[in-house]
């Protein structure tokens, strides 16, 4: 028997013939197409950010935020307004069939199935081109939801009644009292707080109550006969529970 006789070699093609060491790609073969991560493109990155966060901040300094009035949730009359990138959201719930009954339908199918259609566009239009003329779908989906989303902002800032949110916002003076008083008894159990609020502070629908500088008969005379938009007949108590409330209202200042 001959040395070697009857044996085979086989290659294995899962070991390379040739190791060669993780050396980044050399991009000088592609010049002004593409470039190294670390750090030329981290660093752009990291610039723009920081001149965005800049100017968010000079933004901050300059337009502080508003402060409102203590919340009080016993003022049904407030009329709360979301944050701008949500005003959109806030029209779409003014139409007739995204609200009331069909309040499900505006505030969850609608939307559900727009940002649903979003996500999805990535796997129905799946062509290689980048140009917007060569993808349709994808273009035309996405100028729709950028156009319905500047026109319901739009819509819903030119039509909202600013003065009208400005005052139920705006920080008034309260007046020190004890809620034990049979006559804020009498305030609650009537109903006034509904729209005069807690702290009878009045709110979008009501005048305050405080330093109103009437006298309890006159206070008196409007819980019984009503006033602007106050209808008569609200109050429900007795005369002596009027005398109270009325006496209250009168001594606050």
């Amino acid at each position: 028997m001959h040395r070697g006789k009857g044996m085979k070699f086989v290659g294995d093609s899962r070991v390379p013939a040739e190791r060669k060491p993780n050396i980044p790609k050399d991009y000088s073969e592609y010049p002004g197409k593409t470039e190294a991560f670390w750090p030329n493109f981290l660093l752009k990155e990291w610039m723009v950010g920081a001149v965005f966060l800049v100017g968010y901040l000079c933004l901050t300094v300059a337009h502080p935020s508003p402060l409102e009035r203590i919340a009080d949730p016993t003022d049904t009359a407030y009329i709360p307004l979301p944050d701008w990138y949500f005003l959109f959201l806030y029209q779409l719930l003014k139409y007739t069939y995204a609200s009331g009954p069909y309040n499900i339908i505006g505030a969850m199918v609608i939307p559900g199935l727009a940002f649903g259609a979003l996500l999805l566009a990535p796997f129905i239009d799946r062509g290689p081109h980048r140009r917007p003329s060569k993808r349709p779908f994808a273009t035309g989906f996405m100028l729709l939801a950028i156009a319905s989303i500047f026109y319901l902002t739009w819509y819903s800032v030119v039509t909202h009644d600013w003065e009208a949110a400005k005052a139920q916002g705006q920080i008034v003076k309260g007046a020190e009292f004890d809620k034990e008083d049979p006559g804020y008894k009498v305030y609650e159990a009537q109903g006034c707080i509904g729209c005069h609020g807690a702290e009878l502070t009045g709110g979008a629908a009501a005048p305050k109550l405080i330093g109103t500088g009437l006298a309890p008969e006159d206070i008196a005379k409007i819980a019984k006969e009503g006033k602007g938009g106050m209808p008569a007949g609200l109050f429900k108590g007795t005369d002596e529970e009027l005398k109270q409330l009325s006496e209250f209202i009168a001594g606050l200042e």
